[in-house]
């Protein structure tokens, strides 16, 4: 499942369905330097955001924000995403 590409919201879903929703969620980032954070937001555009200028033509996409770092990648973590 290492080259797995979630590219739409239906299979971030799909990926997740299978797990408790009580379960804690990190977004592990840096595979050189692996670091875990909380995700802080999420916000789709060009709905969520404020706009000035020429008429929106783009399809909505949403985005996942980043929150507080949370420390390094666990080890287990790290072979888990295929990183090690």
């Amino acid at each position: 499942m290492y080259d797995t590409t979630i590219a739409t919201v239906g299979e971030l879903v799909a990926a997740l369905e299978h797990y408790d929703p009580a379960t804690p969620v990190r977004l592990a980032t840096q595979p050189g330097y692996p670091l875990e954070n909380l995700l802080a937001r999420v916000a789709c555009t060009p709905d969520d955001a404020e706009y000035e200028g020429p008429t929106r033509t783009g399809p909505p996409v949403v985005w996942l924000g980043a929150g507080e770092q949370v420390g390094y990648l666990p080890a287990l973590a790290a072979n888990a995403l295929g990183w090690s």
